[in-house]
C-alpha cells in the first residue's frame, strides 16, 4: 500500500501547491471616491506578512467603503480580507467575507470594466479559497466566471491564469484529460497526444516567456505526467524551468523542479522489475533543488518527498538523517491544506521506516501526528484530506495489531469518503477493511469489503487511467493486490458460486489492467458471454498469489452439455511467487535461441506441474480439445503450447488459444467469411532494424494459398497500408514486419517503411475496417514481432495490440523466430485455415497443426522455432 498512498498525497499535495495564488485585489480610476488612507496601510502589513493586522484594517476600510457607498471598493476590501483570513488559518470567515463580496458586485447592476474586473479578482480568491476547502467543483465554476470576465476585459494573461487554475481544480476532480485539452487550448498548441517529440518541442519552444505561460506549462506537464505522456511531460516540464529561470520566478522553479522529481519518480515506479533501471538520484536530486524554496509549504512537500523516496528505494541510512529536521520543522507549519498533506504523507512514510526499521520511530508518536493532521482536516473543513489522514491512522493500527481500533477508524474514513463520493479514496479504506476483518478471522465480512473494493474499482474504470493518478501508478500495489487477495479469499471455500466469483474478479482484474495499460476505458467487456463457451473447450484461470498458484478450471459439464452450464474446479500448487518469476524469466530468455532441448525442457516440465498437472486427469475425462488460458503477470510470456508432460508437448495433446478475458471475445466464425487477406511486410533492413529476407517467400505462398493484396518494402508505408485497408475487403490482415510488445503502450509498436505504428494509432487504422465495411475484421496475424527484452510484463502489449486493432483473431510471436521457419509455418497454417470451411476445423486447430508439422521436422523441432506463435480472442 505504500506507493499507492505516496502517490495519492504527492498529487493533493502538488494540486494544492501549484494552483496561483492571487494577490491583493484592486482596479483603478474607480468611482470618484478617493481610496482611505487605512486600505494602503492594510497593504503594507499584508505584504510585511502581518496578517492579523491587516485583517483588522482590511475590516475597517471595508466598513468606511461602505459608509461611503462605495460598494466596488467595499468589495475589494472584502476580498482581501478573505485572503487575510485565509493567511490567518480562518477559514469559515474568509468564506464568508468572499461570498459577501461576490454577492455585493453581483448586486451592481452596471457592467462597467472596473467593476466586472473586481469580480473577476474576488472570484478568483473564492476559487483558491474553494480549493483549499477541497470544494473543486466550487472552485472550477468560480474560475469559470473569473476566465469569461478576464476575456471580456481583453486581459490574456489573467484569464490564462484562470484557466490554469482551472485545470487545478478538474485535475483535483480526477478529470485529466479534460484538464490537457483546456490548457492546450489555452496555450495554443496541437493535442499534445497525436504530435511527435520534434514537432512538439518546435512548438513549446515558440510558447510566450510569460510568468503565466510558466505556470500553465507546468500544470499541464503534470496532468501529462498522470495520463502516462511521460515523454511530452519531461519537454513541456523542461520548458517551463526555462522560462521561469529566464524570469526569475523562484517559485514556480521550485514547483517545477518537484513536479520534474515527482515524473522521474512515476518513471521509477513504471520501470520496476527492468533489467535497466532507472537511478533514482535524478528525482533526489530534483527535490533537494526545490527543497531550497524560501516557502515553507513547498520546501516542506519537497523533503517529504525525498524522504519517501529513500524509503521507498531502501536508502534507510539517508532517510533517517533527514527525518529529524523534518519532524521539527513540519510541528511549525500552519495548519493550510498543504501543510497537512505534508503531515499525512509523513505518516505515511513513517510508517514505511517502521516496518523495514523499526527503531525509526514509535508507533505511539506516528499515530499522535496523523491525529493532529486529523483535527487539522476537520477544523479546515476539508472531508477528502481528513478522509485520508483518519485511514492512515487506522492504518497504524493495523500495524500493531489492535484491530478493534483500526476498524473502527478505517469505517470513518471509508465514510467519509463515501460521503465525498470519493471512489479513488474509499476503494483503499475498503481494501484496508477487508485486511482488518481478515486478521481478525472474520472472512465474510472481509469478502464483503473486498468485493466493495472491486465494485469500486470497477465504478472507476471510465476514469481509471486517464483521471486517477493513485490507481494509475499504484496498479501492481494496489488493484491489482485487491483482486488477487479476495481471489485467495474466495477459493479457501472451494464452493462453486465462489469459484464463479473468485474467476469473475480475475476477468475484471484483466479489464482493469489492460484500462491502466492504455491509460483509458477502451474496453466494453460483455459479461454474458463468460459462461457461452464451446462445450468442446476448458478454460483455465492460473491465478498468481501469495506463495501458491491457483488455477480456477472451467469444464464442460459432465451431466449437461449445455454452454452456459460449466463445471468449476480449484487446484492450488504452493510455490513462492520468487520461484514463478524466476521460472519463467529463464524460460523467457531460454526459448528465444534455439539452443538444445536438452536445456529448456526441464524447465518446461516444471511449468507443466505448476500449471497443467494439477487439472490434467480431469482435463482428460472431459474430453475437451482445445485449451483456453487466461493467462496472469509474467505467465503470459511462456508459451503454453512447449509445456511437457515428461511425454509430449502440450500442443501435441490439445488445441491452445490465450485470450485476456472470455468478456471480450468476439462470437463470429471465420468460416462465415470469404478469405482473403492483405499482407505487408518488410524484407529490408530498415530504420535500424535488419533485414528479414525470407518475407518475401512468405508473402509469395500466402498469395498462393489466399487471394491477396499485398505491401513490401517501400509500398508498405503508414499512409499506403491505412488507405489500402479502408479499401480491401478482405477479413484477414498479415504483416510480416519487425515489431515489439511491451508492458508500456508507448514501446509497443509494429514497423513500416517509413516509421511505427503504435498500439494506439493501430487501432485507429484497423478499425477502419469496421467503419469502411460491413466486416469486421477476422483475422490478424503479426509473424515477425517480439516481446521486449528486459520487460516481464511485456507480453501485455500482445494482449493490447489483439484487444485494440479490433481483430477477432491474433496470432503473433512471442520473441522474433527464424524468418524462414516463420515462412513455412504460416504457409502450412493458411493451407489449414483455406481446408477449414470444409473441414469445420478451428483457427486453434489450424495453428496447431502447423505447429505440429513444423515439431515434426528435423531442422525445426526445438519450441524455439514453432512455440512463440500465440492465438489470442476466438479460437472457433
Amino acid at each position: 500500500m505504500k506507493r499507492l498512498q505516496k502517490f495519492v498525497m504527492l498529487m493533493v499535495m502538488s494540486a494544492l501547491l501549484c494552483m496561483t495564488s492571487p494577490g491583493l485585489a484592486q482596479v483603478t480610476n474607480v468611482a470618484q471616491v478617493p481610496s482611505v488612507p487605512v486600505e494602503q496601510q492594510a497593504r503594507v502589513s499584508y505584504a510585511k506578512g502581518e496578517f492579523a493586522q491587516a485583517a483588522q484594517l482590511f475590516q475597517q476600510a471595508a466598513q468606511a467603503y461602505k459608509v461611503a457607498k462605495d460598494p466596488i471598493r467595499q468589495a475589494l476590501s472584502l476580498s482581501n480580507l478573505s485572503l487575510c483570513y485565509q493567511q490567518l488559518g480562518r477559514w469559515d470567515d474568509a468564506s464568508r467575507v468572499i461570498t459577501e463580496s461576490v454577492e455585493l458586485l453581483q448586486a451592481i447592476k452596471e457592467t462597467k470594466p472596473d467593476k466586472l474586473l473586481a469580480l473577476a479578482q474576488a472570484l478568483d480568491i473564492q476559487g483558491g479559497l474553494q480549493l483549499a476547502r477541497g470544494q473543486a467543483e466550487a472552485a472550477l465554476k468560480s474560475w469559470e466566471g473569473a476566465t469569461s470576465i478576464y476575456t471580456q476585459l481583453n486581459k490574456p494573461s489573467k484569464a490564462l491564469t484562470s484557466q490554469t487554475n482551472q485545470a487545478q481544480a478538474l485535475q483535483n476532480l480526477g478529470l485529466y484529460r479534460k484538464a490537457i485539452s483546456l490548457l492546450e487550448s489555452a496555450l495554443k498548441l496541437p493535442q499534445v497526444s497525436t504530435t511527435n517529440t520534434e514537432q512538439l518541442k518546435s512548438l513549446v519552444d515558440k510558447v510566450a516567456a510569460t510568468p503565466e505561460t510558466a505556470v500553465a506549462l507546468r500544470t499541464l506537464g503534470e496532468s501529462l505526467r498522470v495520463v502516462g505522456n511521460l515523454g511530452a511531460a519531461n519537454l513541456i516540464l523542461e520548458r517551463s524551468l526555462a522560462i521561469a529561470n529566464e524570469l526569475k520566478l523562484p517559485e514556480v522553479v521550485t514547483l517545477t523542479q518537484l513536479s520534474l522529481g515527482n515524473l522521474v519518480r512515476a518513471q521509477l515506479s513504471l520501470n520496476k522489475g527492468s533489467k535497466t533501471p532507472i537511478d533514482p538520484q535524478a528525482a533526489i536530486n530534483f527535490y533537494q533543488q526545490a527543497a531550497a524554496s524560501a516557502s515553507p509549504d513547498l520546501r516542506m512537500q519537497a523533503r517529504v518527498n525525498q524522504l519517501s523516496l529513500l524509503v521507498e528505494t531502501n536508502q534507510l541510512d539517508a532517510a533517517k538523517t533527514l527525518l529529524p529536521q523534518l519532524q521539527q520543522e513540519i510541528a511549525t507549519l500552519p495548519p493550510s491544506r498543504s501543510a497537512i498533506a505534508s503531515r499525512v504523507n509523513l505518516g505515511q512514510t513513517l510508517i514505511q521506516m517502521q516496518k523495514q526499521s523499526p527503531d525509526t520511530a514509535s508507533w505511539r508518536d506516528v499515530a499522535q501526528m496523523l491525529a493532529v493532521a486529523v483535527q487539522q482536516a476537520k477544523d479546515l473543513g476539508d472531508t477528502r484530506l481528513q478522509a485520508d489522514a483518519l485511514g492512515s491512522l487506522g492504518n497504524v493500527y493495523e500495524q500493531t495489531q489492535q484491530w478493534s481500533e483500526a476498524e473502527k477508524l478505517t469505517q470513518q474514513a471509508l465514510q467519509l469518503g463515501q460521503q465525498i463520493n470519493a471512489g479513488d479514496i474509499a476503494y483503499r479504506w475498503q481494501w484496508q477493511l477487508g485486511r482488518v476483518m481478515k486478521a481478525q478471522g472474520k472472512n465474510d465480512s472481509a469478502i464483503a469489503a473486498y468485493k466493495e473494493a472491486v465494485g469500486t474499482i470497477k465504478s472507476l474504470r471510465a476514469d481509471l487511467a486517464a483521471a486517477s493518478p493513485d490507481v494509475q501508478f499504484s496498479f501492481r500495489e494496489a488493484v491489482e493486490p485487491i483482486h488477487r487477495q479476495l481471489v485467495g479469499l474466495l477459493v479457501e471455500s472451494n464452493q462453486k458460486d465462489n469459484l464463479k466469483t473468485a474467476r469473475d474478479v480475475i476477468e475484471g482484474l484483466q479489464l482493469v489492467e489492460l484500462d491502466n495499460f492504455f491509460r483509458e476505458a477502451c474496453l466494453n467487456g460483455n459479461p454474458a458471454l463468460v459462461d457461452k463457451v464451446d462445450p468442446k473447450a476448458a478454460v483455465i484461470y492460473p491465478i498468481i498469489l501469495e506463495n501458491q498458484i491457483a488455477i480456477i478450471a472451467s469444464l464442460p459439464n459432465s451431466q449437461n452439455k449445455a454452454q452456459d452450464d460449466r463445471d468449476f474446479r480449484y487446484y492450488k500448487t504452493a510455490v513462492s511467487n520468487e520461484k514463478i518469476d524466476k521460472l519463467a524469466s529463464q524460460l523467457g530468455d531460454g526459448m528465444k535461441q534455439p539452443t538444445s532441448l536438452d536445456i529448456t525442457l526441464p524447465k518446461l516440465q516444471q511449468m507443466y506441474n505448476l500449471i497443467v498437472r494439477p487439472e490434467a486427469e480431469d482435463l482428460a475425462a472431459s474430453q475437451v480439445e482445445t485449451l483456453v488460458f487466461v493467462l496472469d503477470g509474467v505467465l503470459r510470456n511462456v508459451p503454453m503450447a512447449a509445456l511437457h508432460d515428461g511425454k509430449e508437448f502440450l500442443v501435441e495433446k490439445y488445441s491452445i488459444a490465450l485470450t485476456p478475458g472470455l468478456q471480450l471475445l468476439a462470437p463470429r466464425s471465420l468460416k462465415q467469411e470469404r478469405l482473403g487477406a492483405l499482407v505487408g511486410g518488410l524484407s529490408k533492413a530498415r530504420l535500424g532494424f535488419e533485414a528479414l529476407p525470407n518475407v518475401e517467400k512468405e508473402v509469395e505462398k500466402i498469395e498462393s494459398e489466399l487471394p491477396s493484396e499485398v505491401l513490401v518494402n517501400q509500398k508498405f508505408t503508414n499512409s499506403a497500408f491505412q488507405n489500402k485497408i479502408s479499401a480491401v475487403s478482405y477479413p484477414i490482415v498479415h504483416l510480416a514486419t519487425h515489431g515489439q510488445f511491451s508492458s508500456q503502450a508507448d514501446d509497443t509498436f509494429i514497423l513500416t517503411w517509413d516509421g511505427k505504428i503504435k498500439v494506439n494509432e493501430l487501432s485507429g487504422v484497423l478499425r477502419t475496417v469496421e467503419i469502411s465495411r460491413d466486416n469486421s475484421l477476422e483475422l490478424l496475424v503479426l509473424s515477425a514481432c517480439e516481446t521486449a527484452a528486459g520487460d516481464n510484463r511485456s507480453a501485455l502489449g500482445l494482449a493490447g495490440v489483439a484487444v485494440r486493432s479490433g481483430a477477432r483473431s491474433t496470432i503473433a510471436t512471442l520473441w522474433r523466430v527464424n524468418d524462414e521457419a516463420s515462412a513455412t509455418l504460416m504457409s502450412l497454417f493458411y493451407d489449414q485455415l483455406v481446408q477449414a470451411n470444409r473441414t469445420g476445423i478451428t483457427k486453434a486447430e489450424a495453428l496447431r497443426r502447423a505447429q505440429l508439422a513444423i515439431l515434426k521436422s528435423q531442422e525445426y523441432q526445438t519450441p524455439y522455432y514453432w512455440a512463440p506463435y500465440v492465438l489470442l480472442g476466438n479460437w472457433t
